[in-house]
């Protein structure tokens, strides 16, 4: 009996369930129309609009700034935008998978503790996106917390990149809205994922590896391990669990390994790093070209907690090592423990 009234409210309406315009004064106007022509209980519609404004959250602009719309959880306060990956055909085990099995992008945005919001969110991105998505989100200010695959024998590869933030609705949105631009424009160019790292201009590896150690030895200020022409250095660093030390042999430790030539080389290995230092390392690798391939956990109950990314470059040789040890020293993992 109270739709006509509802319906007078437009884009306020409770009917549309669209909070996001209810600013403070039309919050009070409601009030105020309310007590003046209903004879229903005003406070329980008022707790209602109440609830709505009070999630502090201007849906709105988030739809705008994305560019999709979103639906809101009112039980949680969570506004949630996603699309599907249907841009590319995936076979899961020989089985063309619909994106709604698990191919779908999120995110999730909710009223903040010391900011105005929260966002989280899942991206899913083939191989030739994932770093330049991850760029996207640490250069607009997100957080990258995973990157990992949910699948076996699935083509083209999918990996899932998950992000976190805090700020304002504006800035969050909009940085969201640039991995997935980034993600737009390189299957722009490409329907097909492309199916290796290798860059135009860029020569093959080698068969045989020929690495000289001496340099490498003197970027890292310590003896590395070598093997038929290939060269790996390993730091260690302490960690508790179950009550037991455990450190470098254990597995709590960041290497690094390199093969092909001086001139042509790749590194490819492990960081071990707290919650607090794996964004900065993160950039650091980045910046210096260093593709991240995965971002995840080796063990439970750890302390301090432990977050392990793997990664993988190509280049010269001493440009490499010099990239590796640059998130070495943002991390300040040089100093942690004695490496080989």
């Amino acid at each position: 009996m109270y739709c006509k009234y509802y319906l007078n409210l437009h884009q306020t309406c409770l009917v549309s369930r669209d909070y996001s315009a209810i600013s403070n004064a039309a919050f009070f106007r409601v009030n105020d129309l309310i007590m003046k022509n209903f004879s229903i209980p005003a406070a329980i519609l008022l707790a209602i609009i109440s609830s709505a404004v009070g999630a502090g959250l201007d849906t709105a602009r988030i739809d705008q700034i994305t560019g999709l719309k979103g639906k809101m959880n009112e039980k949680e306060g969570v506004y949630r935008v996603t699309f599907p990956r249907d841009d590319v055909k995936v076979v899961v085990d020989g089985w063309t998978m619909p994106p709604f099995m698990g191919l779908g992008t999120w995110s999730a945005f909710t009223k903040g503790a010391h900011t105005e919001a929260m966002v989280m969110g899942d991206t899913v991105l083939f191989e030739d996106e994932v770093n330049a998505a991850m760029t996207a989100a640490l250069d607009n200010g997100l957080k990258v917390t995973a990157l990992h695959n949910h699948f076996f024998f699935d083509q083209p590869k999918v990996f899932f990149m998950h992000i976190e933030g805090e700020g304002a609705v504006d800035k969050l949105a909009g940085a969201v809205k640039k991995v997935y631009d980034t993600t737009k424009a390189i299957r722009g160019l490409n329907a097909k994922p492309a199916e290796s790292f290798s860059v135009v201009g860029q020569t093959s590896l080698p068969e045989k590896n020929s690495i000289t150690a001496a340099p490498l030895n003197e970027i890292f200020e310590t003896q590395g391990e070598s093997k038929d022409g290939m060269v790996k250095f390993t730091i260690g660093r302490a960690a508790k669990m179950q009550g037991v030390t455990i450190d470098k042999d254990m597995g709590v430790n960041t290497w690094a390994a390199f093969a092909g030539t001086d001139d042509s080389a790749v590194v490819d290995g492990d960081f071990a790093v707290t919650e607090d230092e794996l964004q900065p390392v993160l950039k650091s690798l980045i910046k210096d070209k260093i593709n991240i391939v995965a971002i995840h956990q080796h063990m439970t109950h750890e302390e301090p907690r432990i977050m392990f990314f793997h990664y993988w470059g190509r280049g010269r040789a001493k440009d490499l090592a010099n990239a590796v040890k640059g998130g070495l020293l943002v991390g300040g993992l040089l100093k942690v423990s004695s490496p080989l």
